[in-house]
């Protein structure tokens, strides 16, 4: 996990209001208008300091073909190159970002769109070639966050809304992995909040049939979910988002719920949804 140091110390946090959610939704919620709106109505109702993280769904694909150039992805993976990193900038950090900003406004929440190289919150490396060259995508490292420079924004009372985009310094712009911008700023601002860090997507949670949403696992810690891996409950695509968010939990995030972006409502009458993820059930 990458972990930033920080110049300000954990025991530096504010008292009175110390709570974050990092939340990052799914192209699910994106692609569809009404769910959105739905979400975003929902996410502004959360009291306190929050982060919205988003990627960029069929938007881009949908634009790129209209433009005549033909999407390349390797194992749903998009090979980002010079004319691609142009459209997904465009996309991620113009249309649909400026989009959520602006019906967020609406809702009462003082939104702010941003990249990674504003302000420069996050930088990234552009991945090595190795079978495959990605061409113009970020990895992240240790030291990509600026976590102080976010948290005079933070406290300021903005909410921060990063789309899929990041910067390696040079004048570069990368498109990156946006469950890994989420879980990143989420362990960087642990220092100093009480960071829950929340994955909306289109299921309930994680399941233990996959084609039941009855079958909800409600809370899952290292142990357990060692069990379900070995059983093949959990497998495939869902392995990395978990071992993700048991990085995060490992290195200072408080908890990692992965639910139905639907569901973000009960956040606001301290009712728990989706899967929860902890050190110790």
């Amino acid at each position: 996990m990458y972990v930033n140091e920080v110049l300000l110390s954990p025991n530096n946090k504010n008292t009175t209001s110390n709570k974050l959610f990092v939340i990052k939704i799914g192209g699910n919620v994106i692609d569809n208008p009404e769910n959105l709106k739905k979400f975003l109505k929902d996410f502004a109702a959360i009291d306190g300091h929050k982060i919205l993280i988003h990627g960029g769904g069929k938007i881009a694909t949908e634009i790129s073909e209209s433009m005549g150039l033909v999407p390349n992805l390797v194992d749903g993976r998009r090979i980002t190159d010079e004319d691609t990193i142009k459209v997904v900038t465009m996309v991620y950090a113009g249309l649909i970002n400026k989009n959520i900003v602006a019906q967020l406004q609406s809702y009462g929440c003082n939104a702010i769109g941003l990249t990674g190289a504003d302000g420069n919150f996050i930088k990234a490396k552009k991945r090595p070639v190795k079978t495959i060259d990605y061409g113009y995508v970020g990895d992240l490292h240790e030291g990509s966050i600026a976590p102080d420079n976010l948290t005079n924004l933070i406290n300021a009372n903005f909410t921060p809304v990063f789309c899929a985009i990041t910067h390696d310094g040079q004048g570069q712009l990368l498109n990156t992995n946006a469950d890994t911008i989420a879980s990143a700023l989420a362990v960087a601002l642990s220092k100093m909040y009480e960071t829950t860090l929340i994955y909306c997507f289109e299921k309930k949670g994680v399941l233990k049939d996959i084609s039941n949403e009855g079958s909800l696992i409600e809370e899952i810690n290292p142990v357990v979910y060692e069990t379900l891996k070995q059983a093949n409950i959990i497998h495939s695509g869902m392995l990395p988002k978990l071992d993700n968010a048991f990085a995060a939990i490992a290195n200072g995030v408080k908890e990692v719920i992965i639910g139905k972006s639907d569901d973000l409502e009960t956040l606001k009458h301290n009712i728990p949804f989706g899967t929860r993820l902890i050190n110790n059930l």
